[in-house]
């Protein structure tokens, strides 16, 4: 039911429609900000979050340069659907989608606002752990991968 699709000309123009709510405004840059700006941010891609056919979410992910770390910089999903699971459904394929890209590093790391409580609740419902304040003002969480799954027996 819910998917990652990647933002092309076909649907970008849609992703930048999706809005939050009024009071969560301020938490984070706009769809269309951060499509402008993952353009100058090499090793980061953005996906759009669909519920069959309909765009309802936006995410923006990649390897940071300076700590080597897959972050995700943007996760968003629209007014009208956020509290129905589909935040969690997207981040949980977009945690395996990490994962399956993911050839060295062991942790995914997000930043929010402290005063986001849905983030911090959504985020720890998947397994990222708090991390304290950064230098910047932002919480940080981190997600840890598992490395068991390994049909050899060794890590990943």
């Amino acid at each position: 039911m819910i998917s990652l699709r990647e933002i092309d000309r076909s649907n970008w123009e849609d992703i930048i429609h999706l809005s939050l709510k009024e009071e969560q405004q301020h938490f984070m840059a706009s769809n269309l900000y951060s499509l402008a700006e993952v353009q100058f941010l090499p090793g980061f891609m953005t996906r759009g979050v669909y519920l069959k056919d309909q765009a309802i979410g936006f995410l923006m992910f990649g390897i940071d340069p300076d700590d080597h770390n897959y972050w995700i910089y943007r996760f968003m999903i629209d007014k009208q659907f956020q509290g129905k699971g589909y935040g969690k459904a997207a981040m949980k394929l977009l945690i395996e989608l990490i994962e399956g890209m993911n050839n060295s590093g062991k942790v995914i790391m997000i930043g929010y606002d402290p005063d986001n409580i849905g983030a911090r609740k959504l985020y720890a419902s998947v397994g990222f752990e708090k991390r304290g304040i950064a230098d910047w003002g932002e919480e940080l969480a981190q997600y840890t991968f598992s490395r068991s799954s390994d049909p050899n027996g060794g890590d990943k």
